[in-house]
């Protein structure tokens, strides 16, 4: 039978459907399918090897008479029956795809019987939790799994007695003992339209924490054993959804449209945060966070509540035709996260804020031969996942603030409410977006939109000083595109000019590829000239040879933080263009951290201090500093007067700390003969310093990481390092069969204890040994995309390469890519990405002139 329909196919000159879900057959089906429906029913089994077992029923209309064409990625002997209007029909399953041959106009119903798959599951002994970004709703049930054909879905789920369920819709019946003995079947009511990657469910021992806000009913699922952490935790995470709520029905003038809203905390959680319309999941440790959390951690959990919560709007409000727009929603709800979580922390230098934020990371995607436009071109949706990262997340909403900035604050607001009540409960694309603001500024938004949005790469911006005698005739500032493009960023800049016990602040509108600083003319030379002063402009800013040099050797004296950050952020650019010794830069650490008043820049600074430490200072360097280091942080430590500065601090000594004395000191901190003044360790900090104990193979290690796993008290903890253990072994064998168990799915399944392992397993430390996993990662990258969600490629990646600086490491990574003449483009840019710090540092390790200053000019 199945073999018919193939042939019909054939006979009638229509192509079967390619794997994956193809540009071509999602137009075909968007084209055809109407006023879809998808009733559907799991069975889940109390012991986790059965199978997960369902049936589904899609109601929909087609418009012509043609073939009907499921996404169903599952083996042939999963599919139990499939019926049309009742009556049993010929199928064939091929390339992923369940296909009716042909179905007449009007309206229709399939149902079909299945075996459901458990990579999208993510099922453990007692819970489970689906995750069907960005087209993996196919593994579990068939679907039309794209994002512009919505659907309401109505679910019952029978799941093991005394387990928890929450999915999108509220639930409206729960039977026990419904489907058999020990079981427990929950009824929920049927959704507004939502894509397939929207739709979610999860299940197990869960308890539940519940309140009101405004009038409207919140509720926390959570597996947190520590009753006083979650005590400590919830009302401010009902605070933060309720805040971010408010705040977005007024700024869209559009009422949330989902009913009821759910938070589910789930331990390991593969992403910070996963927006499904009135279910959101989040990773437990983002939600829960410890008393040692420090105010980056604070702000970064607004951040990311306020981000799902924006989501609700853009992107499960309005919704993407394609993945190629799948930037728009994120842009949105990083760039409305960051106005929302304002007001929630008033001392807090928002500006600032934004800055490290977002421009690091985008920088350290954005400067390397890896990157790529915010807008790409997608063939397939078997390529989506490859679409997410630093340029969608962070360059993007620094984009995005330019637009607002060039079209006003009120226009801008007023086209984004256009836009989201046309396209409401629909699909929209980029193009749809800029005509709405197009109509509301005189700029061309079009010409505006190549260069920032479907162009990859930045600006190198370089600022030139011409004196006339000993006076300034000029500062300009010229922007280049580096891929020889010849393209222009628009864009607006706060540039800063330093003079003795003055500052000179002048905003630049860099409309063309020269620009002049106005006002400096016939004073005398700035001390310094720092382009992005601001915090504004977004690309390389080439430093002058004056300012570079000044600014390495008194930075600590600029007294605006904003100002201090950006030149932190460029400082840091500069070096990685070779332009400032890596030494330089870490002493100018060494003597910036101190003084420093900013908790944000402190942070900052102790992030690029360790990035040197370990991968740009050699190990005689590394050595000749080590003591300075060590002393500057614990006296930071000292100095720090709350529990969130001292956890920072604390944070960077143990991640840094190589001396006798500060091991046992350590050590003696993990076994509770001694405390660390102003900071209570929770767990989660325990287990990481037992951990860092290990991997530097103090006396014990052994018994440190048994002991560790003896005392902890949560289940989900206790297996994460039960997993990772091996990886932190002193036995090189050891280390060889951790790293080898993950040639097996299911060893890969918890993929954020794979990043542990990586993460200990290539440690700078482990260098000598752990440099014979850099080819066999590779060699896997292709099947851990495949298998994987959005995240883990680039994520196995950085964890594999991150402690390695030797020119042999950079060898056989850019030998790999030689030999890799048909790989794929953006799997090519991982690597290209991941691997950029690791060439940078191998071109300081292999030259031994390496820490002369050179000139960019």
């Amino acid at each position: 039978m199945m073999a018919a329909v193939l042939a019909m196919m054939l006979a009638s000159g229509a192509v079967p459907p390619e794997a994956g879900i193809s540009d071509g057959l999602a137009r075909e089906r968007a084209a055809a399918v109407r006023d879809l429906r998808y009733e559907l029913e799991l069975e889940v089994p109390i012991s986790r090897g059965a199978p997960v077992t369902g049936r589904v029923i899609a109601r929909f209309s087609l418009a012509a008479l043609g073939r009907v064409v499921f996404d169903f990625a599952r083996p042939r002997d999963a599919v139990r029956g499939v019926r049309l209007d009742g009556r049993e029909v010929a199928y064939e399953l091929v390339n992923g795809h369940l296909v009716i041959a042909s179905a007449s106009a009007g309206s229709h119903y399939v149902a079909i019987d299945f075996v459901a798959g458990d990579e999208a599951l993510n099922r453990s002994d007692d819970f489970l939790y689906s995750l069907f970004v960005p087209a993996r709703a196919r593994l579990t049930f068939p679907c039309f799994d794209q994002p512009d054909l919505k659907a309401r879905y109505s679910l019952t789920l029978t799941v093991p007695a005394g387990w928890q369920a929450v999915s999108n819709g509220g639930a409206i019946r729960t039977a026990d003992a419904a489907r058999g003995p020990g079981t427990s079947t929950v009824v929920f009511a049927e959704t507004q339209p939502l894509p397939t990657y929207l739709f979610a469910f999860a299940a197990g021992r869960f308890s539940v924490e519940t309140a009101e806000r405004n009038g409207r009913q919140f509720r926390l699922f959570h597996r947190e054993t520590d009753a006083a952490k979650v005590a400590r935790n919830r009302d401010a995470i009902f605070d933060l959804h309720a805040a971010a709520l408010a705040w977005l029905e007024d700024y869209t003038a559009i009422p949330y449209a989902f009913g009821k809203f759910d938070i589910v905390a789930i331990p390991a959680f593969t992403f910070g945060g996963m927006e499904h319309a009135g279910a959101i999941f989040y990773n437990a440790s983002s939600l829960l966070l410890d008393e040692s959390a420090t105010q980056n951690q604070m702000l970064d959990r607004a951040n990311v509540i306020a981000h799902e919560t924006s989501h609700m709007w853009f992107g499960d409000l309005v919704t993407m035709r394609w993945f190629n727009d799948v930037w728009m929603k994120e842009v949105f709800a990083n760039f409305m996260a960051d106005k929302i979580v304002n007001p929630s922390f008033p001392t807090v230098n928002h500006e600032l804020r934004f800055l490290l934020a977002h421009y690091p990371s985008a920088y350290g995607v954005d400067r390397t031969a890896g990157t790529n436009a915010i807008r790409q071109v997608l063939g397939n949706l078997d390529e989506a996942g490859q679409m997410y990262g630093p340029i969608i997340y962070d360059k993007a909403p620094v984009v995005m603030r330019q637009l607002e900035m060039i079209m006003g604050a009120g226009p801008f607001r007023d086209g984004l409410r256009e836009y989201l009540k046309t396209y409401q409960f629909g699909n929209a694309t980029w193009l749809d977006l800029v005509r709405t603001l197009d109509a509301k500024t005189p700029r061309d938004l079009a010409a505006w939109s190549r260069a920032w949005v479907e162009e990859r790469g930045r600006p190198a911006i370089t600022t030139r000083v011409r004196m006339a005698g000993d006076r300034v005739a000029s500062i300009t500032l010229a922007s280049r595109d580096s891929m020889g493009r010849g393209l222009v960023w628009p864009q607006r800049l706060t540039v800063v000019a330093g003079y003795d016990g003055d500052v000179k602040t002048v905003p630049v509108d860099m409309r063309t590829a020269t620009a002049t600083v106005p006002g400096v003319e016939g004073r005398a030379r700035p001390r310094f000239v720092l382009p992005n002063g601001g915090g504004l402009g977004y690309g390389l800013f080439v430093l002058d040879d004056v300012s570079r040099a000044y600014l390495v050797d008194h930075i600590e004296q600029l007294l605006d933080p904003l100002t201090r950050g950006s030149a932190w952020v460029t400082l840091w650019d500069n070096l990685l263009e070779g332009a400032i010794p890596p030494p330089a830069l870490f002493d100018s650490a060494l003597r910036a951290l101190p003084p420093e008043s900013d908790e944000q820049n402190v942070q900052r600074i102790l992030g690029y201090a360790g990035r040197i430490y370990w991968r740009f200072l050699s190990p005689e360097q590394r050595q000749a500093r080590g003591v300075r280091f060590e002393t500057v942080l614990r006296d930071g430590l000292s100095r720090a007067s709350t529990q969130s500065q001292k956890s920072a601090w604390f944070s960077a000594y143990r991640d840094t700390v190589l001396s006798a004395e500060g091991l046992a000191w350590l050590e003696r901190v993990w076994r509770r003969e001694e405390r660390v003044p102003g900071l209570t360790l929770a767990e989660p900090d325990e287990i990481t310093l037992a951990m860092e104990l290990a991997v530097r193979e103090v006396p014990r290690w052994k018994e440190i990481l048994e002991a560790q796993l003896a005392r902890t008290q949560n289940p989900d903890r206790r297996d994460r390092l039960a997993f990772v253990m091996p990886a932190l072994s002193a036995d090189p064998a050891e280390r060889e069969r951790s790293f080898e168990r993950f040639r097996l799915l299911e060893n890969r399944r918890r993929e954020v204890w794979v990043q542990d392992s990586l993460q200990y397993l290539n440690h700078p430390l482990r260098a000598a040994h752990g440099q014979r996993f850099v080819q066999p990662a590779l060699e896997m990258l292709r099947e851990i995309q495949r298998t994987g969600d959005i995240f883990f490629p680039t994520r196995w990646m950085e964890r594999t390469l991150w402690g390695y600086r030797s020119p042999e490491v950079a060898a056989t990574v850019r030998g790999f890519l030689a030999r890799q003449t048909e790989y794929p483009e953006r799997l090519r840019w991982t690597i290209l990405s991941t691997a950029d710090e690791l060439f940078r540092a191998s071109r300081v390790a292999a030259e031994p002139a390496a820490g002369q200053r050179v000139s960019l000019d």
